[in-house]
């Protein structure tokens, strides 16, 4: 079972695209796993024949636990017990398909060994859930967060808090992890906000001016979310501290710029990456941003569409939100929150004139960028938005 995201403790196996004794290539869809934020439809690692599966279609499984081979001519799949007995290791000969899982922690009961996650121990600790009192579901009796949700209310839907008794909304399994980490950035990473106002009639007209030459080739226009992609990583890579990760011990320099969009689905918000958007064109862009918001919003993200990302844009204007503070999603140093176009009265050439303003806001990891670096990105930002065909 992979390993697709953050945090990942477990994956639901919804369908296998292959059949056991089939040949599969490098790079075909082999399966499709479901995880507490989408649907992902994995791809084949390498060639072979798909031989040894362990798992059946609806079973949740813990990372890392083997749930199939990819052999050779020639090759067997080592036998299932071999496979149990040590899970989170490798074998020693044919294929090395197996990810690394999360270790769960043994839990004494009885006279027993029990095992219990970290995710799951966390979350009885919040609780107040007796982990002595819970009969893990998982495999070899492993105590699951599912476990720790239905002992904290048996009768609520995966053992959710009850809403009738204690007036309390249950949370699905998305908007859980997406409290679990805006909670840990905001609480962990020393956020700081600059916020800049810009004159967003170029960028407008820039739009406008692509557009025609969008339709001639069947495609749609590109929307003001686009340009912003392709201005954003085009002034990020003159400012490459602000496209920089923070390791726990220090800075990492990403080599390529891949800008996450933040795209609202069921329950929640999901990062959606546009990989090396920094040589991308305009129509390029809007093209994959397109793609991604249908499969996010069907459900289908590819491991690719959500790994990578190195800033993230969120853009609420389509909400006629007038500015917002976003969190930062870690390890990236940085968030941009745009908000809508609105006309506003502002000097003009020392008049009042009326001009289609935007506000922009910038959160930023203290640890990475300090408030001069990341003034200086956001001014170099705010310019080019005034004057987008520079950089477009």
């Amino acid at each position: 079972m992979p390993a697709l995201e953050m945090a990942q403790e477990t994956g639901k196996l919804l369908a296998w695209r292959k059949k056991e004794g089939e040949r599969v290539t490098k790079g075909e869809p082999l399966l499709e796993i479901e995880t507490d934020k989408a649907v992902v439809e994995v791809e084949a690692p390498g060639d072979g024949v798909l031989a040894g599966i362990t798992a059946d279609v609806g079973a949740v499984i813990p990372v890392g636990e083997t749930i199939a081979w990819l052999v050779g001519p020639g090759e067997k799949a080592p036998v299932k017990s071999a496979a149990a007995a040590a899970p989170t290791a490798r074998a020693s000969s044919g294929p090395e398909r197996t990810a690394v899982a999360a270790a769960p922690v043994a839990l004494q009961r009885g006279g027993t060994t029990a095992q219990i996650s970290p995710k799951a121990r966390r979350l009885a600790k919040e609780l107040g859930v007796d982990i002595a009192r819970i009969r893990g579901t998982g495999p070899e009796g492993t105590i699951t967060s599912e476990d720790v949700q239905r002992a904290a209310d048996p009768k609520g839907p995966s053992g959710a808090i009850a809403a009738a008794s204690t007036g309390v909304e249950a949370l699905s399994q998305v908007a859980r992890l997406m409290a679990e980490r805006t909670t840990h950035s905001w609480t962990n990473v020393p956020h700081f906000f600059l916020v800049r106002d810009v004159d967003a009639g170029e960028l407008i007209a820039a739009q406008k001016r692509i557009s025609p030459g969008m339709e001639k080739t069947q495609r749609e226009a590109p929307t003001i979310t686009d340009l912003l992609i392709g201005i954003l990583a085009r002034v990020l890579a003159k400012h490459p501290r602000m496209n920089s990760s923070w390791t726990g011990g220090g800075i990492r320099s990403n080599a390529e710029i891949n800008v996450s969009v933040a795209m609202a689905v069921k329950d929640g918000v999901v990062g959606a990456v546009i990989h090396k958007a920094d040589s991308l064109q305009v129509g390029e862009i809007s093209v994959q941003r397109r793609e991604l918001t249908e499969r996010a919003r069907a459900g289908r993200l590819r491991p690719a569409d959500i790994s990578g990302g190195t800033f993230t844009l969120s853009n609420l204007g389509m909400y006629k939100v007038d500015a917002f503070s976003a969190i930062i999603t870690p390890p990236q140093a940085a968030t941009l929150a745009v908000g809508s176009i609105s006309d506003r009265v502002v000097p003009v050439d020392g008049k009042p004139g009326v001009r289609p303003m935007m506000t922009l806001t910038l959160s930023s990891d203290h640890r990475v960028v300090d408030g001069a670096r990341a003034a200086e990105f956001l001014s170099e930002l705010a310019n080019a938005i005034r004057e987008p065909q520079k950089l477009l």
